[in-house]
């Protein structure tokens, strides 16, 4: 009988429906696709497309390739949705003007 060593990891994805995390032991060797294929996310969340999504873990981005540690979150994030730049710049044009810091003027 072979012994295989395994490793505890965590899926996470956080879109529109309901947040998913899922926690598994997979083969120490194991690459981020063989861990998202295991979790069956996809089924759960059949938006998700790796081949334009991006993944990490803790908040660093890295490829479907990398093996995974023990204690690694697997992350899969959704592609932006705008731009942050312009969106910040919109929001900027709503704003009144007023100096950085400033409270708002009680318009009475």
């Amino acid at each position: 009988m072979v012994s295989v060593n395994l490793v505890e990891v965590e899926v996470a994805y956080a879109g529109h429906a309901p947040q998913y995390a899922h926690t598994l032991r997979v083969p120490y060797g194991t690459t981020l696709r063989g861990v998202i294929d295991r979790s069956r996310i996809v089924e759960h969340h059949p938006e998700i497309d790796l081949t334009t999504w991006r993944v990490g873990i803790f908040g660093e981005l890295r490829t479907l390739e990398e093996a995974v540690h023990a204690g690694d979150r697997i992350e899969i994030y959704p592609p932006l949705r705008c731009d942050p730049k312009e969106a910040r710049r919109r929001r900027a044009k709503r704003k009144p003007d007023r100096p950085c810091g400033a409270a708002p003027v009680d318009a009475r």
